[in-house]
């Protein structure tokens, strides 16, 4: 007797239960729907969103200081861990100036700002303060201050990605210098505080749907889908360019790796549609984390390449910014000579690098380009204010898969890849497992093996 199949009500049924992928598709799906026809209450239901990403900001301190003591204490080796932060730093440089100048050469040949004829006198510049909050990008020096832990509980409290590495490298350091035999107590006890911290990014990992449909009919019903007609073509050359920018990203790890960046969004296509939907690439950092590590990649590199990727690899950012300089002069008809578009790429190479976690980090970097240019008027940057939102995606998208490429070559240059278990995890022959806590396996018709990492 062959064994009854299930009816596709109850395929469905399943899938919406047990794949958070569908789950989230549909909340993003019911968000459009929300914001489109009830402005107000999508602009209601957005604490759905935003208390999601406090809940998983609240662990990611914690969890890139255990990720990283312990890594450092398993590879036994300090010196490679330096080489792991000088390479990724390269890349972080080269990558985020390549994507700094592809974006100023679309910028210069489909001129999205050409025709639009603003009045900068018009332009409501004390917007742009409201969105900033009267803040100021950090100087270099300041950046660089900032990264120093003050306080080893500010450094958490204050949720800084890069103080909370500070500590765990000098941590890390001084556990290789004393050696297990003196210490041998503490490196279980990281593993085991990482482990609860994993299982609790497991149970807000269920709250997913919630906040992509928040974030999403919150995005909708205050901006609506006027926008995209009134900054058509802005957003198209925006989001082409991050396509063309992925492919060549695409080529390069396949060059650097041999792995496929089409299966790696495959195999993470929760976690995307998760960063997309909410606007926030640290609300998945825990899980890609995870992700990556079972991917092949060695912890050490994991803990440090992509915490620090989130300060240094703004490859999206650098796009946006790029275009969106030019965009402003062309609206207010203002021509930029070669020099000072080269100049546009040197200033923005350092104000990019101080983005992150700034508040309208975007608009700051823009309004100290056009006041360094002298040429630009300052309001005009309040031209962006409509669209700035709608940016947030390919920002987010960008950045954090240029991150996760940035993690598997400089793992391959540092011979920390597992090229074997790459392959297999991208190819779906061995099935992601959430580490400790999460029942949840990823979601799949096809038969896979499941292993645990090793």
């Amino acid at each position: 007797m062959s064994p009854s199949v299930p009816s596709p009500v109850r395929r469905v049924a399943r899938l919406l239960r047990t794949s958070l992928f569908v789950q989230v598709t549909c909340a993003l799906v019911l968000g459009v729907a929300v914001g489109r026809l009830w402005p107000d209450v999508g602009t209601a239901v957005q604490p759905l969103g935003d208390g999601f990403i406090r809940l998983i900001k609240a662990l990611i301190a914690p969890l890139v200081f255990c990720v990283v003591v312990t890594g450092i204490a398993k590879a036994g080796n300090l010196r490679a861990f330096g080489r792991i932060g000088l390479k990724a730093l390269i890349w972080f440089e080269v990558a985020t100036t390549f994507a700094l100048l592809i974006g100023l050469f679309a910028g210069n040949l489909f001129q999205p700002g050409v025709g639009m004829n603003v009045d900068p006198a018009k332009l409501d510049s004390a917007a742009v303060n409201a969105k900033t909050g009267g803040g100021e990008l950090p100087s270099t020096s300041e950046f660089v201050l900032h990264s120093l832990p003050e306080s080893a509980v500010g450094a958490f409290a204050e949720n800084a990605l890069l103080q909370v590495l500070v500590l765990a490298c000098l941590v890390g350091a001084a556990l290789l210098h004393l050696g297990h035999t003196k210490v041998p107590a503490i490196l279980p006890a990281v593993e085991q505080v990482q482990d609860i911290v994993f299982t609790v990014v497991g149970y807000i990992m269920r709250l997913a749907p919630l906040a992509v449909f928040g974030a999403t009919a919150h995005l909708v019903g205050e901006y609506g889908l006027g926008v995209m007609s009134t900054y058509g073509k802005l957003i198209a050359v925006c989001y082409g360019v991050a396509l063309l920018f992925l492919a060549l990203l695409a080529v390069a790890l396949k060059a650097v790796t041999g792995l496929s960046l089409w299966k790696f969004v495959r195999y993470t296509r929760e976690e995307m549609l998760l960063a997309l939907g909410t606007a926030s690439s640290e609300s998945v950092m825990p899980r890609m984390m995870q992700k990556l590590r079972q991917a092949g990649c060695r912890d050490d590199a994991v803990g440090l390449v992509l915490p620090t990727g989130y300060s240094f690899n703004l490859d999206g950012a650098s796009i946006y910014l790029s275009i969106a300089t030019l965009f402003i002069a062309q609206a207010v008809g203002v021509d930029l000579s070669l020099g000072q578009q080269v100049s546009v790429v040197l200033m923005l190479m350092l104000t990019s690098k101080g983005m992150a976690g700034v508040p309208g980090s975007a608009f700051l970097a823009l309004s100290a380009t056009a006041a360094a240019l002298g040429v630009i008027p300052a309001g005009a940057v309040a031209l962006l204010l409509g669209v700035d939102r709608i940016m947030d995606s390919m920002r987010v998208a960008t950045n954090l898969l240029g991150n996760c490429v940035a993690v598997f070559a400089v793992s391959r240059w540092e011979g920390a890849l597992d090229m074997v278990r790459a392959k297999k995890v991208l190819g779906g022959d061995i099935a992601f497992v959430p580490e400790e806590g999460d029942p949840r396996t990823q979601d799949s018709g096809e038969t896979r093996t499941e292993e645990a990492r090793p």
